[in-house]
Protein backbone atom coordinates (compact mmCIF):
# COMPACT_ATOMS: atom_id res chain seq x y z
CA UNK A 1 0.00 0.00 0.00
CA UNK A 2 1.38 3.64 -0.93
CA UNK A 3 2.35 6.03 1.82
CA UNK A 4 2.22 8.67 -0.71
CA UNK A 5 -0.72 11.29 -0.56
CA UNK A 6 -4.32 10.26 -2.18
CA UNK A 7 -4.12 13.06 -5.45
CA UNK A 8 -7.33 11.31 -6.77
CA UNK A 9 -9.22 12.71 -3.88
CA UNK A 10 -8.44 16.45 -4.74
CA UNK A 11 -8.85 15.03 -8.54
CA UNK A 12 -12.62 13.84 -8.36
CA UNK A 13 -13.74 17.11 -6.42
CA UNK A 14 -11.99 19.35 -9.23
CA UNK A 15 -13.25 17.04 -12.03
CA UNK A 16 -16.51 17.87 -10.89
CA UNK A 17 -18.12 20.82 -13.25
CA UNK A 18 -20.17 22.86 -11.21
CA UNK A 19 -16.97 22.27 -7.84
CA UNK A 20 -14.77 23.79 -11.00
CA UNK A 21 -17.12 26.68 -11.75
CA UNK A 22 -17.32 27.20 -8.02
CA UNK A 23 -13.71 26.88 -7.58
CA UNK A 24 -13.02 29.49 -10.07
CA UNK A 25 -15.07 32.54 -8.93
CA UNK A 26 -12.68 32.04 -5.77
CA UNK A 27 -10.02 32.38 -7.40
CA UNK A 28 -10.49 36.46 -6.87
CA UNK A 29 -8.85 35.58 -3.32
CA UNK A 30 -12.57 37.00 -1.82
CA UNK A 31 -15.04 35.29 0.49
CA UNK A 32 -18.48 34.23 -0.88
CA UNK A 33 -21.41 33.43 0.48
CA UNK A 34 -23.11 29.83 -0.98
CA UNK A 35 -25.91 31.77 -2.39
CA UNK A 36 -23.58 33.96 -5.05
CA UNK A 37 -21.41 30.71 -5.69
CA UNK A 38 -24.51 28.86 -6.53
CA UNK A 39 -25.92 31.81 -9.00
CA UNK A 40 -22.37 31.91 -10.38
CA UNK A 41 -22.13 28.03 -11.09
CA UNK A 42 -25.53 28.25 -12.14
CA UNK A 43 -26.84 25.35 -10.07
CA UNK A 44 -29.06 25.49 -6.93
CA UNK A 45 -28.02 26.78 -3.27
CA UNK A 46 -28.46 23.29 -1.48
CA UNK A 47 -26.27 21.53 -4.34
CA UNK A 48 -24.03 24.51 -3.78
CA UNK A 49 -24.06 23.62 -0.23
CA UNK A 50 -23.66 19.84 -0.86
CA UNK A 51 -20.69 20.53 -3.28
CA UNK A 52 -18.66 23.23 -0.35
CA UNK A 53 -19.15 20.67 2.64
CA UNK A 54 -17.32 17.72 0.34
CA UNK A 55 -14.62 20.44 -0.60
CA UNK A 56 -14.47 21.92 3.08
CA UNK A 57 -14.10 17.78 4.10
CA UNK A 58 -10.50 17.58 2.94
CA UNK A 59 -9.55 21.48 3.23
CA UNK A 60 -10.09 22.87 -0.83
CA UNK A 61 -11.77 25.63 1.28
CA UNK A 62 -12.23 27.18 4.16
CA UNK A 63 -15.40 28.54 6.03
CA UNK A 64 -15.84 31.86 8.06
CA UNK A 65 -19.14 32.46 9.57
CA UNK A 66 -20.38 35.82 10.70
CA UNK A 67 -23.80 35.11 12.50
CA UNK A 68 -25.83 33.54 10.39
CA UNK A 69 -23.92 33.94 7.37
CA UNK A 70 -21.30 31.68 6.54
CA UNK A 71 -18.92 33.23 4.06
CA UNK A 72 -16.76 30.60 1.72
CA UNK A 73 -12.75 30.98 0.00
CA UNK A 74 -10.33 28.93 -1.02
CA UNK A 75 -7.91 27.60 1.81
CA UNK A 76 -4.44 28.69 0.87
CA UNK A 77 -2.22 29.66 -2.26
CA UNK A 78 -1.01 26.49 -2.94
CA UNK A 79 -4.51 25.42 -3.99
CA UNK A 80 -4.92 28.37 -6.13
CA UNK A 81 -2.04 27.86 -8.07
CA UNK A 82 -2.88 24.49 -8.84
CA UNK A 83 -6.23 25.57 -9.85
CA UNK A 84 -4.23 28.64 -12.02
CA UNK A 85 -1.61 25.70 -13.75
CA UNK A 86 -5.07 23.58 -14.25
CA UNK A 87 -6.89 26.58 -16.29
CA UNK A 88 -3.52 26.99 -18.00
CA UNK A 89 -3.71 23.75 -19.25
CA UNK A 90 -7.41 23.20 -20.47
CA UNK A 91 -8.99 23.84 -23.45
CA UNK A 92 -10.81 27.02 -24.13
CA UNK A 93 -14.59 27.35 -23.92
CA UNK A 94 -16.37 27.95 -26.90
CA UNK A 95 -18.19 31.91 -26.96
CA UNK A 96 -21.39 31.69 -27.99
CA UNK A 97 -22.90 35.22 -26.88
CA UNK A 98 -21.78 39.16 -27.01
CA UNK A 99 -21.71 38.92 -23.26
CA UNK A 100 -19.00 36.38 -22.88
CA UNK A 101 -16.94 37.91 -25.90
CA UNK A 102 -16.92 40.58 -23.15
CA UNK A 103 -16.31 38.84 -19.84
CA UNK A 104 -13.53 36.71 -21.56
CA UNK A 105 -11.38 39.80 -22.58
CA UNK A 106 -11.88 41.25 -19.56
CA UNK A 107 -10.26 38.49 -17.65
CA UNK A 108 -7.52 37.88 -20.03
CA UNK A 109 -7.23 41.65 -19.84
CA UNK A 110 -6.29 41.89 -15.92
CA UNK A 111 -7.82 39.88 -13.41
CA UNK A 112 -6.97 38.70 -9.69
CA UNK A 113 -5.19 34.99 -9.45
CA UNK A 114 -5.98 34.77 -5.56
CA UNK A 115 -4.26 37.55 -4.40
CA UNK A 116 -2.30 39.21 -7.40
CA UNK A 117 -2.36 40.28 -10.47
CA UNK A 118 -2.88 38.56 -13.86
CA UNK A 119 -3.90 38.50 -17.60
CA UNK A 120 -2.25 40.24 -19.74
CA UNK A 121 -1.49 43.49 -17.02
CA UNK A 122 0.47 40.62 -14.69
CA UNK A 123 2.47 39.63 -17.53
CA UNK A 124 3.38 43.03 -18.62
CA UNK A 125 4.12 43.97 -14.93
CA UNK A 126 7.02 41.47 -14.69
CA UNK A 127 8.41 42.11 -18.59
CA UNK A 128 8.69 45.57 -17.32
CA UNK A 129 9.99 45.27 -13.61
CA UNK A 130 12.49 42.91 -15.66
CA UNK A 131 13.09 45.36 -18.57
CA UNK A 132 14.32 47.56 -15.99
CA UNK A 133 16.07 45.73 -14.53
CA UNK A 134 14.64 45.71 -10.94
CA UNK A 135 14.15 42.00 -11.09
CA UNK A 136 15.13 39.23 -12.83
CA UNK A 137 14.84 35.09 -13.41
CA UNK A 138 17.24 33.10 -11.96
CA UNK A 139 15.81 29.55 -12.41
CA UNK A 140 12.17 29.16 -11.10
CA UNK A 141 13.02 32.12 -8.78
CA UNK A 142 12.50 35.73 -9.20
CA UNK A 143 15.11 37.95 -7.61
CA UNK A 144 14.98 41.62 -6.48
CA UNK A 145 18.41 44.02 -7.83
CA UNK A 146 19.76 46.99 -6.03
CA UNK A 147 17.91 48.98 -8.16
CA UNK A 148 14.93 47.08 -7.45
CA UNK A 149 14.80 47.26 -4.05
CA UNK A 150 15.28 50.98 -4.03
CA UNK A 151 12.30 51.23 -6.58
CA UNK A 152 9.74 49.02 -4.64
CA UNK A 153 10.90 51.36 -1.75
CA UNK A 154 10.03 54.74 -3.42
CA UNK A 155 7.20 53.20 -4.85
CA UNK A 156 5.84 52.82 -1.36
CA UNK A 157 6.22 49.08 -1.04
CA UNK A 158 8.43 48.08 2.50
CA UNK A 159 10.02 45.37 1.43
CA UNK A 160 11.47 44.11 4.79
CA UNK A 161 7.82 44.30 6.16
CA UNK A 162 6.61 41.88 3.00
CA UNK A 163 9.48 39.53 3.79
CA UNK A 164 8.83 38.91 7.67
CA UNK A 165 5.23 37.68 6.16
CA UNK A 166 5.03 33.80 6.70
CA UNK A 167 4.89 32.84 3.18
CA UNK A 168 6.83 32.76 -0.16
CA UNK A 169 8.51 36.07 -0.45
CA UNK A 170 7.86 36.37 -4.43
CA UNK A 171 8.24 33.59 -7.13
CA UNK A 172 6.70 33.35 -10.23
CA UNK A 173 3.01 31.56 -11.35
CA UNK A 174 1.71 30.73 -14.90
CA UNK A 175 -0.95 32.46 -16.49
CA UNK A 176 -3.69 30.67 -17.99
CA UNK A 177 -4.74 32.89 -20.36
CA UNK A 178 -0.84 34.21 -21.28
CA UNK A 179 0.62 31.00 -21.00
CA UNK A 180 4.06 32.89 -19.49
CA UNK A 181 4.13 33.85 -15.74
CA UNK A 182 3.32 36.90 -13.77
CA UNK A 183 4.77 37.95 -10.16
CA UNK A 184 2.92 35.97 -7.04
CA UNK A 185 3.70 35.42 -3.97
CA UNK A 186 3.91 38.47 -0.70
CA UNK A 187 5.23 40.75 -3.34
CA UNK A 188 2.96 39.80 -5.96
CA UNK A 189 -0.19 40.99 -2.96
CA UNK A 190 1.10 43.85 -1.82
CA UNK A 191 1.89 45.40 -5.49
CA UNK A 192 -1.88 45.00 -6.41
CA UNK A 193 -2.94 46.49 -3.42
CA UNK A 194 -0.99 49.06 -4.17
CA UNK A 195 -2.30 49.43 -7.61
CA UNK A 196 -6.02 49.57 -5.77
CA UNK A 197 -4.78 52.30 -3.04
CA UNK A 198 -3.92 54.13 -5.82
CA UNK A 199 -6.99 53.68 -7.70
CA UNK A 200 -4.97 52.53 -11.08
CA UNK A 201 -6.85 49.66 -10.93
CA UNK A 202 -10.53 48.36 -9.40
CA UNK A 203 -12.76 45.95 -9.02
CA UNK A 204 -15.57 44.42 -11.29
CA UNK A 205 -18.80 42.76 -10.20
CA UNK A 206 -19.58 39.07 -10.00
CA UNK A 207 -16.02 38.31 -11.73
CA UNK A 208 -12.78 38.32 -10.70
CA UNK A 209 -11.54 40.47 -14.16
CA UNK A 210 -10.03 43.90 -13.14
CA UNK A 211 -10.39 47.59 -14.60
CA UNK A 212 -7.65 49.64 -15.22
CA UNK A 213 -8.62 53.03 -14.69
CA UNK A 214 -7.37 56.38 -16.73
CA UNK A 215 -5.36 57.39 -13.90
CA UNK A 216 -3.67 53.43 -14.02
CA UNK A 217 -3.35 53.72 -17.52
CA UNK A 218 -1.48 56.93 -17.29
CA UNK A 219 0.54 55.71 -13.91
CA UNK A 220 1.56 52.71 -15.08
CA UNK A 221 2.85 54.12 -18.63
CA UNK A 222 4.93 56.60 -16.76
CA UNK A 223 6.05 54.63 -14.07
CA UNK A 224 7.13 51.24 -15.78
CA UNK A 225 6.60 52.20 -19.41
CA UNK A 226 3.24 49.50 -19.96
CA UNK A 227 0.86 50.72 -22.28
CA UNK A 228 -1.97 48.82 -22.71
Amino acid sequence: MSSSPDASTIASLISDPSRAAILTVLMDGRSHPAGDLAYAANIKPQTASFHLAKMLEVNVVSLEKQGRHRYYRIENFEIAKALETLLALSPQPKVNSFKQVTENESLRLARTCYDHLAGKLGVKLMDALVDKGYIFEKSNDILITKDGEIFFESFGIRLDLVRKKRRSFVHKCLDWSERRHHIAGALGHVLIERFFELQWIERMEKTRAIRITPAGRKGLNKLLSITI
